[in-house]
């Protein structure tokens, strides 16, 4: 079959077989060129491995410091008529490389949150790293189902107590308007905490301790985005913040068990994803945000951002917030970036988007992350949708 980008709304229904193994192999290649990355953790667990960030983690460690890992997503698999995730594709495309490489490299697909899930990759771990000293949690979903009681929760993105009128963007048409969204009930925002916050990140470091594949000094990441003041009332300060702030907790729990250096929350920059696609205003901001940082220079996508937290920003000493984060929003965060998006958020409309914002890279990030829009791809070719590339 010819396979091609079909969207819904923020949704890609499909991803390209060879386009994701080669969006894998160029990210194995920034790290690669830029050389060795300083690292004693080589036995690593990523939870949430397939895409973005987390993808990205698997490769910075397996590419850059020479780990083995093992990785949890949860994917959907092709047939002999349809594509599977993107995430499908991006895993064996990891593993055919790093394997090549003479690392080990395991996946475990499934729900996460599950405790057979959780199972099983502790059992992966011991026959394949014995335990592990680094674990990335690296997982986004809108629903969890708690694995005690069988209760299904479910996000909601809104603001908190008030609501919260702003610019959007539709990203199809182009078209700038003002939403106003209301606020979460103390029910929907109880809901986005047990889906998003830290409590099942405390599971599996429990799980892993009670299992004995901890490492001694293991050390592990959750990662986060706070954003700028432009985006604060719908996420900062709304459901998702608060579920966020949750993640501060539980860090200070895990490091409270196992020692002040063992849990970190990584705060990183904003960069398009499937689910960032999702949330008003944001993608409104992110448009803009990738002209102002290209112009300065400073334009960082996923494995660029990754890439610097453990090339840099991990490196002893660690430098932290008041918090207790490790920051790599920072070139985001700084002012000169900020004052520039201050200024533009105003003068924003459909007729003004092209010079101030970049819609279309934006798109184009977008679509690479199904693998489409990426040079050297045959895209007129007829393909099963089962090839591993």
């Amino acid at each position: 079959m010819i396979i091609e980008p079909k969207i819904r709304g923020f949704i890609c229904t499909t991803a390209h077989p060879i386009g994701c193994a080669v969006s894998v192999q160029r990210q194995i290649d920034h790290v690669v060129v830029k050389g060795a990355v300083e690292s004693a953790r080589k036995r690593v667990l990523v939870l949430g491995c397939s895409t973005g960030y987390g993808l990205a983690s698997r490769i910075v460690n397996t590419f850059g410091s020479g780990a083995d890992t093992v990785g949890v997503s949860f994917e959907k698999e092709p047939s002999e008529s349809k594509t599977g995730s993107a995430g499908w594709y991006n895993n064996r495309a990891f593993e055919k490389r790093a394997e090549a490489a003479g690392r080990i490299a395991v996946t475990v697909e499934g729900d996460a949150f599950s405790d057979a899930i959780k199972a099983d990759t502790i059992a992966q771990i011991r026959e394949h790293l014995g335990q592990v000293d680094l674990i990335v949690y690296s997982l986004a979903s809108p629903v969890r189902t708690d694995p005690k009681t069988g209760e299904v929760y479910r996000s909601a993105i809104k603001p908190m107590n008030n609501a919260v009128t702003s610019k959007t963007l539709n990203t199809g048409t182009g078209e700038v308007s003002e939403v106003e969204i209301q606020p979460a009930t103390d029910e929907e925002a109880a809901a986005t905490v047990k889906v998003m916050g830290g409590e099942d990140w405390e599971l599996w470091i429990a799980a892993l301790s009670e299992a004995g594949v901890l490492a001694d000094g293991f050390v592990t990441l959750n990662y986060t985005y706070l954003g700028s003041e432009l985006t604060w009332p719908i996420y900062h300060k709304g459901t998702l913040g608060r579920a966020k702030g949750d993640l501060d907790r539980a860090a200070a729990a895990i490091r409270k068990q196992h020692g002040a250096d063992s849990a970190y929350v990584v705060a990183l920059k904003a960069v398009v994803t499937q689910a960032s696609s999702a949330i008003p205003v944001v993608p409104l901001y992110g448009t803009m945000l990738i002209k102002v940082m290209d112009e300065m220079g400073l334009g960082e996508g996923t494995i660029e951002q990754i890439d610097r937290l453990f090339r840099v920003k991990l490196q002893a000493p660690v430098a932290l917030d008041d918090e207790n984060r490790v920051r790599v929003d920072d070139w985001e965060l700084s002012k000169t970036v900020q004052d520039e998006m201050t200024y533009r958020w105003p003068l924003l409309s459909t007729e003004t988007l092209a010079n101030l914002a970049d819609l279309d890279k934006h798109k184009a990030e977008f679509l690479r992350l199904f693998g489409f829009g990426l040079g050297g791809v045959d895209y007129s070719a007829d393909l099963d949708p089962r090839t591993v590339g």
